[in-house]
């Protein structure tokens, strides 16, 4: 820019000392000024690019070469994705049924327990004593019983001879059926009784992964069914293990409509496949089953609560755990796929740049789908043989001619971390 200011500064000085200077020598200023028309012109044209057939040059400049390739058609499956938390199939509190001080922790906290190991000991001996009481008592009842018997046996002779009433025969009788009584009573109490010391050793309900122990040893604990029965740790299993997550009101019509297309009701549901990954992972390694549905939908969030299960041998999967599970949400079929940078977009609509007549690109709006292997479903707006500007729409301008070079798309399979053969919905 600074030598155009020059030139003009000249021109300028020229011009106002011809109109100063030009009476001095003889010539009008009409005449000196005419004189400098065109060194005035010629400058002017070069300062502000004027020069004649300078338009015409501009406007003959070559169109730009654009690169252009043709969409990848393949069939597709699409998947929708939901966050989900394992939950294990099987949890047990284990509590106190009988109160007393505990004696012995037999685990080592987090590890793997089986059906029947022993877990906890509370202090026995009140619990003995209880016991030797309800056998003395029960064999206080079979002598009762065996007493009254004899007495029933002695009665009967007299009886016949009439020297006892049928009345005190009767009593008789009726001390033995109270005695049996009072046995089948103390024989309750002694299985009570061994129940009760039995339960002074806690063992393992199910078998699974045990938690840290609640309780210590020396400490009391309280025994019975009611809350306030003391937690001592809790057990889970591992292998298998639910996933749960939550389908929307939109997904789940979806799912029934793709089952009503297949002719299946709602039930067949049940034992679709259901894929895994966990946040570190890439792609969905792990494959589970669908195995419930609930029957309503929640009122409050308008989604459907679905469940899943997965064998974990390898105990990975702990409950609690997020997750990304994946439902297949379309039939397959064959789409066409584009990058997401040959895809324009506006205010209210997609847009891709089709190389028409004359290599003249025409925009063409279009209506997209999810990716697959890192390229974007065009669902509808294109054809396979269309030809797409995939480079340099930026340089794109109405009407105006391109050069198209024709490149052809390549499938990222490595950005999707899959086979390529399935799409995931955004």
């Amino acid at each position: 820019m600074r030598p155009r200011y020059v030139i003009l500064t000249l021109v300028l000085a020229a011009v106002a000392a011809i109109v100063a200077i030009g009476p001095l020598s003889g010539r009008s200023i009409q005449e000196g000024i005419s004189g400098l028309s065109d060194s005035v012109s010629s400058s002017f044209a070069n300062l502000f690019n004027f020069a004649p057939g300078s338009k015409k040059r501009n406007s003959a400049s070559p169109p730009p070469e654009l690169t252009v390739s043709q969409p990848v058609a393949r069939n597709v499956t699409e998947w929708d994705e939901y966050l989900g938390r394992f939950d294990a199939v099987e949890e047990v509190k284990v509590q106190a049924r009988v109160s007393g001080y505990l004696t012995k922790v037999n685990f080592t906290d987090g590890q793997d327990v089986k059906e029947g190991d022993l877990l906890f000991e509370i202090d026995p001996r009140p619990f003995e004593r209880a016991l030797e009481q309800a056998k003395a008592q029960l064999n206080q009842a079979r002598v009762q019983v065996s007493n009254a018997e004899l007495d029933v046996d002695r009665g009967r002779p007299l009886l016949e001879r009439e020297i006892i009433s049928q009345k005190t025969f009767d009593d008789r009788e009726n001390l033995v059926r109270e005695g049996e009584a009072g046995v089948k009573v103390a024989e309750a109490r002694v299985k009570a009784a061994e129940l009760d010391l039995s339960f002074t050793r806690i063992r393992a309900p199910i078998s699974g992964r045990i938690g840290r122990a609640l309780v210590t040893p020396g400490n009391f604990v309280s025994g019975g069914t009611d809350s306030g029965s003391t937690v001592l740790t809790t057990i889970v299993t591992q292998d298998p293990i639910y996933i749960y997550f939550d389908v929307s009101e939109n997904n789940a019509l979806k799912y029934q409509r793709l089952a009503d297309g297949f002719g299946k009701g709602n039930s067949d549901l049940i034992g679709a496949a259901v894929n895994v990954g966990l946040p570190d992972e890439e792609g969905f390694p792990h494959n589970g089953k669908l195995d419930f549905l609930d029957n309503r939908l929640d009122v409050g969030t308008g989604t459907l609560r679905a469940r899943a299960v997965l064998p974990n041998a390898s105990g990975l999967l702990s409950p609690g755990m997020f997750a990304r599970a994946r439902l297949q949400g379309s039939p397959e079929y064959e789409a066409l796929l584009l990058p997401d940078e040959a895809i324009g977009t506006d205010q209210t609509s997609r847009y891709v740049w089709v190389v028409g007549p004359d290599d003249i690109p025409v925009r063409r709006s279009v209506k997209l789908g999810p990716l697959v292997d890192g390229l974007r479903v065009v669902r509808e707006g294109i054809e396979p043989s269309d030809w797409i500007v995939t480079k340099g729409q930026q340089r794109i301008r109405p009407d105006m001619k391109i050069v198209p070079k024709r490149t052809p798309l390549q499938l990222s399979r490595a950005a999707a971390g899959r086979d390529g053969e399935t799409a995931e919905r955004p």
